[in-house]
């Protein structure tokens, strides 16, 4: 698409959704409207307001074409989400929220039809986080409604989908922590026939395929002249990941941060996995297994410094150093390397200041990384994306420890809405590049290398 100025990418995160319109002369962000993508608590069971985003979605889509004009539209979201159409294209049930714990009141019954993880490459996960578990809970609980069914769509798919009025699933999507997919063999699983939903699922297509075009009343609704395409869209790790597979050697790994920090190794150490430290093999853009680990980083931060509004001191740093103050594992109990777990401080909370929790809790995610990162066998370099680039404890505990070169992915665009740009238009040329981390130097550096040390040695105590 050589032609192509502007795009527009919708971007659907777990706690926010951007309309983003992205300039590819200069790979930047023109315009980001935003706002948060709330659950419904009420009806069936909690789900995401599918009506209040696609009113956002449009309206937002309208804004940008008056203001800027646009020649194509792709859709990144969060994982774990699925809509199920009737042969209108509607929705015979609203679509789940991950963190609704219905399906696990099914666990034992979908443990006997669940394929096992050296096959699926996903671990057992509480709450609606793997698809499989989503759909044997509604299919259990609302048989009526699936008389309907028609077809089962990925998440940024069904939006393509309301956009185009043509129905498909992406690899990647399907790939991730699903149950539904082989990510060694790149096919269905056993789950498909068990579930009965082998003839359901709408064909698969790539990330960077068109779909199709605006439907005609929509660009009426929305005031656009022009054919305008809609690509296919991609999980929104994978939109973050492409750029470096197109760009880095192997071997690396990226990790990426926001609600979730996920850590995808590329071209690691070939080894079995432990699904207990919740390891899981996502599928990228390319259809390829990519070894990956995850935990709810940024929920873990959010929960120690909601309430927090300082920046730390030299002396809170040398403080957390003095005091021995450690955060352990786990905040955020369900997932993890230290899944099931329960936190706690090294010492009496009411004695750690404002200043020292953050730096505590900056470090204890650091540590979480690198343990996953050991976990996965990671080789070569670490390149970190999302709000931790801003972090400088987290990454000068990370820099210090690790045994390779930490490299940060900053710029105006997030990884998502670079992976996405990429897969319309994978000329890079313009792309502002990663920056090496310089590690920490002199007694600051060997403190971080003895609290790390000591770190290690109580977390199993």
């Amino acid at each position: 698409m050589n032609k192509t100025q502007n795009i527009a990418i919708i971007d659907i995160g777990k706690t926010n959704i951007k309309i983003v319109l992205v300039n590819l002369n200069s790979f930047t962000e023109l315009i980001v409207l935003s706002e948060p993508n709330v659950v419904v608590n009420k009806g069936l069971y909690p789900h995401y307001d599918t009506d209040k985003l696609w009113k956002f979605i449009k309206s937002s889509l309208g804004t940008l074409y008056r203001r800027y004009s646009f020649e194509a539209i792709t859709v990144t979201t969060h994982g774990a989400a699925v809509a199920l159409i009737d042969k209108n294209g509607r929705l015979i049930l609203p679509i789940i929220d991950y963190e609704f714990d219905g399906p696990d009141t099914l666990c034992k019954d979908y443990e006997k039809i669940r394929p096992n993880f050296k096959e699926t490459g996903t671990p057992k996960a509480p709450l609606g986080v793997v698809i499989g578990a989503q759909i044997f809970w509604q299919k259990k609980f609302f048989p009526q409604s699936f008389k309907s069914l028609k077809s089962i769509i990925t998440y940024p798919q069904y939006w393509v989908g309301l956009l185009t009025g043509k129905w498909c699933t992406e690899v990647s999507y399907l790939g991730c922590h699903s149950d539904l997919w082989l990510p060694f063999k790149n096919r269905f699983s056993s789950l498909v026939t068990d579930l009965g939903i082998n003839k359901r699922i709408a064909s698969i297509r790539k990330a960077n395929d068109i779909i199709g075009s605006i439907l005609p009343t929509i660009n009426e609704e929305l005031g656009i002249k022009k054919s305008i395409p809609v690509y296919c869209g991609i999980h929104d790790s994978n939109a973050s990941l492409f750029r470096h597979l197109i760009e880095q050697d192997k071997p690396f790994s990226l990790v990426t941060t926001g609600t979730w920090v996920i850590i995808m190794s590329v071209g690691g150490e070939k080894k079995t996995f432990n699904p207990n430290k919740d390891i899981l093999i996502n599928v990228d853009a390319f259809g390829n297994p990519v070894p990956s680990a995850r935990f709810m980083g940024g929920r873990e931060f959010e929960i120690v410094t909601k309430n927090i509004s300082i920046k730390p001191t030299a002396v809170d740093i040398t403080s957390v150093f003095n005091k021995s103050i450690f955060l352990f594992p786990a905040l955020v109990p369900q997932y993890g390397p230290f899944k099931g777990r329960e936190s706690h401080w090294s010492i009496s909370e009411n004695k750690i200041n404002e200043g020292e929790k953050v730096v505590a809790v900056s470090y204890y995610l650091a540590m979480v990384t690198l343990v996953s990162l050991e976990a996965l066998g990671a080789k070569g370099s670490i390149i970190i994306e999302g709000p931790f680039t801003r972090n400088k404890f987290y990454l000068d505990l990370m820099a210090t420890v690790l045994e390779a070169d930490l490299y940060l992915s900053e710029g105006s665009l997030t990884g998502t809405s670079i992976g996405s740009t990429l897969l319309i238009n994978n000329n890079t040329s313009n792309l502002s590049k990663i920056k090496k981390y310089n590690n920490p130097e002199g007694e600051y550096k060997q403190n971080l290398i003895n609290y790390s040390k000591k770190w290690k040695q109580l977390v199993n105590k």
